[in-house]
């Protein structure tokens, strides 16, 4: 039970997982492409939440979300599940499997046998897409490695049902209904003032801009307030939040650049083409 599907490596797991599907279903759009229309540019700074005793940062929007928007943006309709149990979701994953529909997983990271041991972590919102079976064994295309890989069926239980923040609860989800034609330069300008409009706009102060400035602020007051050695912590748990997990802010920046390269020429818009130039080199910085 294996479908022809075409894995190919990216930068973060959302992203590839969704244009890997996007274009076995037909739709050719990038992994960039993909972040800037599903509005992936986002920050939130969390004080009062805290992880494992330090607060809570985030360089994107919730998990999923970056997915749902690219889809609806481009007029497709998807199908998603969460469940109760663990054998209803792996029936229901040998379902769909066996109709010859590759499937995305929302799975936690710290159990995923392939990954390498310093890279596995508590985090349950990594995605995944499962293409086949080959001798007992489920066909992962994971965006983030470089060849496709393959869990056994306890294996991939254990991943589905991670405990902890942002359970997987079995989660499944890919597209039931395909546009015949997509309108990708309207998709684009939507995406791209939304993100905007997040970033500067909401008026939370731990959200974008003004969330930024509002953790910057708290840093200078760490060692004080903490000590060094706790704000030590708390900054080295900051930095590996944006330099290592999921990409990152500082990921996030070169993954953008890219979009709004590829939108320039889509839309012949050179101020798009500078914008990319100098958010690269903020990227570099």
């Amino acid at each position: 039970m294996i479908i022809p599907f075409k894995h190919a490596q990216a930068a973060h797991c959302e992203n590839g997982a969704t244009s890997n599907i996007l274009r076995y279903h037909g739709i050719d759009v990038s992994e960039a492409m993909v972040f800037g229309i599903g509005s992936g540019l986002f920050f939130i700074y969390m004080p009062f939440l805290k992880h494992n005793g330090i607060p809570v940062s985030s360089f994107r929007p919730l998990p999923g979300m970056i997915f749902n928007r690219a889809a609806k943006l481009l007029g497709v309709k998807i199908y998603r599940k969460k469940f109760r149990n663990k054998e209803a979701s792996m029936e229901a994953l040998e379902q769909t499997l066996a109709r010859h529909t590759p499937v995305c997983l929302q799975v936690g990271v710290f159990h995923l046998t392939y990954f390498p041991r310093p890279y596995r972590f508590h985090f349950n919102a990594h995605n995944l897409v499962v293409f086949g079976k080959e001798e007992g064994r489920y066909l992962i295309s994971d965006p983030v490695m470089e060849h496709v890989e393959s869990l056994s069926p306890e294996e991939l239980v254990r991943v589905r049902w991670a405990r902890g923040l942002f359970q997987p609860k079995g989660k499944m989800y890919y597209p039931i209904k395909i546009p015949p034609q997509i309108d990708l330069p309207s998709a684009i300008v939507k995406g791209i003032r939304k993100n905007c409009w997040e970033m500067l706009s909401i008026p939370v102060p731990f959200i974008g801009i003004r969330g930024i400035r509002y953790l910057a602020r708290d840093i200078r007051k760490w060692p004080q307030k903490l000590g060094e050695k706790k704000g030590a912590l708390y900054l080295g748990q900051f930095i590996r939040m944006q330099e290592e997990i999921g990409t990152g802010g500082a990921g996030f920046r070169f993954i953008y650049a890219a979009f709004l390269q590829e939108a320039g020429r889509i839309l012949n818009n050179d101020r798009l083409l500078a914008l990319s130039h100098d958010m690269t080199l903020c990227g570099d910085r």
